[in-house]
């Protein structure tokens, strides 16, 4: 907690894992405070001895709450809703609540670390862009199938829970690696819903402490 006894939050504007952490704090009314971890600036601020001690992995976002931690988007955010539960962001019902992890494990592991920073460093800079146009394309024709059976309003029925949490940073960096969507009409429309909703506009990249004047909106 800081001084002013406000979670802090380790963050960078275009990080889309920091992005589903801020999404929850947005809709859960949840004052914080920002540190900015710029992921390119100085070959990489994460890698700091002083971020490393907080957050081995050396990634973030990193959440200080409650006197502890916590790592890893998905953990934080699971936190968030078992001390914070309204609104709530996983469903009562479990057969829902299993399609809402689902969703979320298939962005969060099988999608976005197959074309984040640190992996297309090891990739050569002229196939960088196919290679995440691959990974994201491959995800989403599978979500977009799931979609189908799942959704609503939003991923899983009529509630934002944490798949949509998932979803709207994922559909940014594929619009950031040029993806065309002509054949995922379902991810399309709830995104286009989604980015109606204050949380998500609030939480938005463009609009970050540490967003880069060119890109502010």
């Amino acid at each position: 907690m800081s001084e002013s006894g406000k979670p802090i939050l380790y963050s960078y504007f275009r990080s889309s894992c920091s992005w589903r952490v801020r999404i929850a704090l947005a809709l859960k009314g949840i004052a914080y405070e920002t540190v900015p971890v710029n992921l390119i600036k100085d070959g990489g601020q994460q890698f700091s001895k002083d971020f490393q001690a907080l957050n081995p992995m050396k990634q973030v976002p990193t959440l200080k709450i409650d006197g502890i931690t916590i790592h890893q988007s998905l953990a934080i955010i699971e936190y968030l809703e078992e001390t914070r539960p309204t609104p709530r962001l996983l469903p009562q019902d479990p057969k829902k609540r299993a399609s809402v992890r689902m969703i979320s494990d298939l962005i969060t592991s099988g999608i976005q670390p197959l074309q984040n920073l640190s992996i297309l460093k090891k990739v050569r800079e002229e196939t960088q862009l196919t290679w995440a146009q691959n990974a994201i394309t491959s995800g989403f024709n599978a979500l977009e199938q799931i979609l189908q059976s799942t959704a609503g309003k939003y991923c899983v029925g009529d509630e934002v829970t944490m798949a949509d949490l998932c979803l709207v940073p994922q559909v940014a960096n594929a619009e950031r690696f040029k993806v065309d969507f002509t054949p995922y009409p379902t991810i399309s429309c709830i995104n286009k819903r989604l980015l109606a909703l204050e949380a998500f506009q609030v939480s938005h990249p463009c609009r970050q402490p540490d967003t880069p004047t060119e890109l502010r909106a």
